[in-house]
Order: C-alpha cells, then structure tokens, then sequence
C-alpha cells in the first residue's frame, strides 16, 4: 500500500487543503494529515482543536487518517513508513521553499520521496492566514474551509480569544455574529 504524509500547521485546515487532500487519494492509497504541533509560527487553534478539526473535516473520508505529531517532518515520516510527502503548491515563492526544503529531506531520508500538486485554480488565493483575516474582521469564510472549521473560527473570534497569528487584533464594529 502506498501511503503518502500531507503535514502542516492547518491552522486552519481550508478547502485549499481538503481538495489537495482528496487529489492525493487518487494517487495513494492512503495519506496521513499530519497536524504539526512544533511550529515556529504562532497559531489561533491549539494542536488539539487542529487535529480535531482535521478528524471532523475529514470523517468520511475512508483512506485519510488525521494524526497529531511534534519533531522533524521527514522522521516522523519514516517512522510512519510513508514513501512520500505530499505538498501543496500555489505559487513560485512556495516552489523556492519548498524545493529547498525536499533537498534536505531526500539528504535525510532518500528512501521518501516529496511529491508535488499544484493547487486547483480556485483555492489558488486562499492561504490559511488569509483566511484568518478575513474572518478576524468578520467577514463570512463559507465556502473557504470546511463548515465545522468556519464555526470554530467565528466562536474563536466571537469569543475575543485572538493570538498573535491573527492578522487583525480588534473585533469589527458590528461585532461578530456567530451563525
């Protein structure tokens, strides 16, 4: 069975992601989101709200399995037994980074290889900080993330619980309506 490992901070998980998700599986037989919790960015969500966000978004899908992990990437890929990472690419400026960050990857574990799928065109503008900022000033995220990840998001800012990841600080003039 060939099974490939998406990682990522999916904070949070967009359906820029879920199609890269669902486009992998016609690929693999099977593909590991891994939610990494060591991150030098600073995230809205906790690691768990993350994974479980990842698990409901993703429940029916039957060859995706939605793990938690901390540590090197390519280690815990191998640990996995994976033969490939999976990643997502929007732009040039992804490609540079993520060309650098494969190198060093294949001179870790040359057994796994980085495989990637460029982003359907129309999730092409969609990054989860975008969205984060979108949300932050209230406006309405449908059909950007999946819908349970579209609640948390307005819960969390209804809530005044913001953190450094999110682009806007200040609750809009209207207030939020969570709905």
């Amino acid at each position: 069975m060939k099974t490939a490992l998406y990682p990522g901070t999916f904070d949070p998980l967009t359906n820029g992601h879920l199609s890269l998700i669902r486009r992998g599986c016609d690929v693999f037989d099977r593909i590991i989101v891994a939610v990494a919790d060591n991150t030098p960015k600073f995230p809205l969500f906790s690691h768990e709200e993350r994974v479980e966000m990842a698990r409901e978004a993703l429940k029916n899908e039957s060859r995706v399995v939605v793990e938690p992990f901390s540590g090197l990437t390519v280690e815990y890929a191998a640990q996995r037994g994976v033969c490939a990472l999976l990643r997502g690419l929007r732009a040039v400026s992804d490609f540079e980074y993520e060309f650098q960050l494969a190198l060093m990857n294949r001179r870790l574990q040359r057994h796994i290889q980085t495989v990637f799928m460029m982003t359907d065109y129309q999730w092409l503008f969609i990054s989860s900080t975008i969205v984060k900022a979108a949300a932050s000033h209230g406006a309405d995220v449908k059909g950007l993330v999946p819908e349970n990840v579209r609640r948390k998001l307005l819960e969390k800012y209804a809530n005044g619980e913001v953190r450094r990841a999110t682009p806007c600080l200040a609750a809009p003039h209207g207030g939020f309506r969570v709905s």
